[in-house]
């Protein structure tokens, strides 16, 4: 009853519950405003208002996993791999560490007058959209394929980012992307969500973004795309009646990022005339803020009677409020975090330790056939195109970290002198080999602002890269904090060490612009037509060659990637290695926001099919036809169909792209030093005849809920180094009525010699609901068991661990019946009375 209760408040409490200081400071302020001013406060780049004592204010900031794009910050594995944990507790303790990180990065922007994008104090993530199909390149910004898993997670995350000081908010959270939106990437602009069962739309779609609305989160994001023949983000049925009118949600509703260019734009959406009835419909529809420059038109919608100034003031005083609420507005001095500085709360050993156990937590032992763990004294070689490559750790919408443990640098904390081959590109042939990582100290970059004349006279930011380089500006993602989107230039300058006499081949691949690559005394601007450059050369030994890109963009999404091959294929000996360690997958460059990818199988971003590349296939299987024991490691932010390397790899472990200490996770694991306790968020499926149209909606035969067919590896699936038995579960009482909670217990014994964690999940299925899902987890929890000891683990259930939609009422209600409650090893059932 508590629970409900707590619920029920949150979900209804009007903005006049909030301190009444802070929103009578807005009301004040707000009428000192002019409409001009009013309409500068709803965009992301806030515009300072010196009479009024108002500071400028950046509303757009990232913080996925970690602080993003503002220079050096924690950054902990990608979000699928955080879900992956199946550790809500340890995610706000993850999270809260990036709200202190904010907290002191902005304290420190804040003392230098640099409020520009990325450093200030409102984030938007997290990302709840749910993962319906593996296909969908942002799918590893997101918690899962299931609306449960996905709405603790964001919970924690919520409450982590936000924090739980009675009168300020730490940092102010965003759940994004309202709503039904999970690709394809490449169509967004334009493509239009319709005919979704309204079954769907409730038990699948929507469930998160109720979770965070009644968490108290203060921002939610309008997606891109249409639902039912409206944009997102001027819905009436989205933001009208379901957010606004049945949650109650009386927070900031933001616009993803020039969303309302999609009103009017050619090719887009094109539903509005111009910009004056885009601005107008959007803020009466329910936004208040606006990423873009469309809201600039308010003042000629207020003058064609499109929208009054009191529908703009509901936006304004909200916007206002909350950045009272944060302190940040009236820079108010009994604010809780504003002692933090980058020397006390960023980038700390406790940080650095919790990147360390979320990676540990986050990896998924998807098969062992007895091989893992390993022992230094077997003869192993490390082969594979992910093994050296820090940045694909990172993931997207990521920060910078100090230092990057690669998963060979983590394999050689075990055995220093391990051999180690590339064998593959990601996508290539065999035998290409980057020698790249021989430049010293990396490719040193200095970004400048604008071109020509009107090239920024000093550098706006400067960076150091390890090598191989690969940069993109798909997304609206920057190259380097401050550097603009479009229109600036970078000087990127290195010296390539030669590590052998041979013919090498250095390769640049760039957007449209214009471009200077100079090697040793060699100059050339003559790319081909489709942005590339390669620059054969001899060199011997030792030499050391400069090597210098200047890079000059002006429009569209920034790209930009070099690298230093053999000219030669590489003859690569494996005679001397028992057991291959493959460091394989995809990457982060390969999927992700509206990229400009166009690699066989891959699409803006999405993925055109789930298999392994062939070039990494073709190694793995030529490896095992020479009687090798091979053991696969597979980053990836979504599922990869493995089923031909399932067949000849004695294990397969699962990484995800695992952040700033992914690599001494993945050893520890390979090695026996921690026993992988990681459970898939999502449904990794045989191959792609599993998969469903990709533009289709409904949830027909996707995600373990409801697919009939046999995956490779299901939902939840987690293998560990020892056992675990499950006693019988004691129920408080096997019916339930409104209001009431009963409990269950579980008694769960590690039966092995290793110390481990269980994940213990609880399942509900109604079997007088032929139609629902096969199965809906309802409660799970984490826990540490050592060798030989039992532990209780408990769930509480309430009516809502039983709710479906109801057509009748189209509402998510607990319908009174037997249901059947699967717990590990056994079923119950459960009976909920009227």
């Amino acid at each position: 009853m508590k629970k409900l209760l707590i619920i029920t408040i949150l979900a209804l409490a009007p903005i006049a519950s909030f301190p009444q200081s802070t929103r009578e400071k807005a009301r004040q302020l707000l009428d000192s405003l002019t409409i001009d001013e009013k309409i500068s406060l709803m965009m992301d780049a806030s515009p300072a208002i010196p009479r009024l004592g108002i500071p400028q204010f950046n509303w757009w900031n990232e913080a996925l996993h970690g602080v993003a794009r503002a220079g050096l910050a924690t950054v902990f594995p990608q979000t699928i791999g955080m879900a992956a944990t199946f550790d809500d507790k340890a995610l706000y303790e993850t999270f809260s560490i990036v709200s202190d990180e904010a907290r002191a990065k902005f304290n420190d922007f804040r003392d230098a007058d640099d409020l520009r994008r990325y450093h200030c104090l409102a984030f938007w993530t997290p990302n709840v959209n749910i993962f319906r199909d593996p296909r969908w390149g942002r799918g590893q910004e997101t918690y899962g394929e299931d609306p449960y898993l996905t709405s603790r997670m964001g919970e924690a995350v919520v409450r982590g980012l936000q924090g739980d000081d009675p009168l300020y908010l730490k940092t102010l959270a965003g759940a994004k992307h309202f709503a039904v939106h999970s690709g394809p990437e490449w169509n967004r602009h334009s493509f239009d969500a319709r005919d979704i069962d309204p079954r769907d739309l409730r038990e699948t779609y929507l469930p998160a973004f109720k979770a965070l609305v009644d968490a108290d989160v203060a921002q939610v994001m309008c997606a891109y795309n249409r639902y039912e023949g409206e944009p997102c983000c001027s819905s009436k049925r989205l933001l009208q009646q379901i957010l606004r009118n049945e949650w109650s949600y009386r927070n900031i509703i933001v616009t993803d990022c020039w969303a309302l260019n999609d009103f009017t734009n050619k090719g887009a959406h094109e539903t509005h005339r111009d910009g004056a009835h885009a601005s107008s419909d959007a803020v009466i529809s329910g936004t208040d803020l606006e990423c873009g420059p469309v809201l600039n038109n308010l003042r000629q919608a207020v003058a064609d009677h499109l929208i009054d100034e009191a529908t703009i003031d509901s936006a304004v005083i909200k916007l206002l409020d909350f950045r009272f609420r944060l302190g940040e507005l009236g820079n108010s001095p009994d604010v809780p975090w504003n002692s933090y500085s980058p020397s006390t709360h960023l980038n700390t050993p406790a940080h650095a330790a919790k990147a360390l156990e979320m990676a540990r937590k986050s990896m998924v032992l998807l098969k062992n056939d007895g091989i893992l763990p390993l022992s230094p004294s077997q003869k192993i070689m490390v082969v594979g195109p992910n093994a050296d490559d820090s940045v694909m750790q990172w993931g997207n919408y990521n920060g910078t970290p100090a230092h990057t443990v690669t998963i060979l640098e983590g394999i050689r904390r075990f055995i220093p002198d391990v051999p180690s081959v590339r064998g593959c590109a990601l996508t290539g042939g065999l035998g290409e080999q980057s020698v790249f990582d021989h430049l010293a100290s990396g490719l040193y970059a200095r970004f400048f602002n604008g071109h020509g004349t009107s090239r920024t006279p000093r550098s706006v930011a400067e960076a150091m890269y390890s090598t191989p380089v690969a940069l993109d500006g798909g997304g609206a993602t920057v190259f380097a904090p401050g550097v603009s989107l479009t229109d600036f230039e970078a000087e990127l300058r290195g010296l390539f060490i030669v590590p052998e006499d041979g013919d090498f081949i250095l390769t640049v691949s760039a957007s449209p612009g214009q471009h200077k690559v100079t090697l040793g005394d060699v100059t050339t601007r003559e790319f081909a037509p489709d942005g590339t450059l390669a620059i054969p050369f001899s060199a011997t030994r030792g030499e050391k060659i400069p090597v210098s890109i200047d890079f000059c963009h002006f429009d569209g999404d920034a790209s930009l990637s070099v690298d230093i091959l053999n000219a030669r294929k590489q003859s690569v000996s494996y005679d001397d290695a028992d057991i291959i360690l493959f460091v394989g997958g995809i990457s982060p460059r390969l999927e992700g926001e509206e990229m400009r990818v166009t690699v066989p199988g891959f699409r803006g971003g999405d993925r055109e099919t789930i298999e392994l590349p062939r070039a990494q296939r073709d190694l793995i299987r030529s490896l095992a036809d020479a009687g090798k024991k091979i053991v696969m490691v597979n980053c990836s932010g979504s599922a990869v169909a493995l089923a031909p390397e399932d067949s000849v790899c004695s294990a397969i472990l699962q990484a995800w792209y695992p952040g700033q200490a992914g690599g001494q996770a993945v050893a520890e694991v390979l090695f026996g030093a921690y026993n992988p306790g990681g459970r898939l968020p999502v449904t990794f499926y045989r191959d792609d005849s599993q998969l469903p149209d990709f533009e289709d909606y409904s949830m027909a035969g996707r995600t373990y809920r409801y697919m009939d067919a046999e995956p490779l590896y299901p939902f939840g699936h987690g293998l560990s180094y020892t056992t675990f038995s499950y006693g019988t579960p004691r129920f408080s009482s096997t019916t339930i009525a409104p209001g009431e909670t009963i409990t269950v217990t579980i008694p769960v014994t590690n039966t092995g010699s290793m110390d481990g964690d269980e994940v213990v999940m609880a399942y509900v299925k109604n079997p007088a609901d032929p139609a629902g899902p096969r199965r809906s987890l309802r409660a799970f929890s984490r826990t540490h068991i050592p060798a030989g000891k039992t532990v209780d683990v408990t769930f509480e259930l309430t009516p809502d661990t039983f709710t479906t939609f109801d057509y009748a009422t189209s509402r998510m209600l607990p319908l009174p019946g037997t249901y059947i409650l699967q717990l590990p090893d056994s079923s119950h059932t459960i009976t909920l009375t009227p």
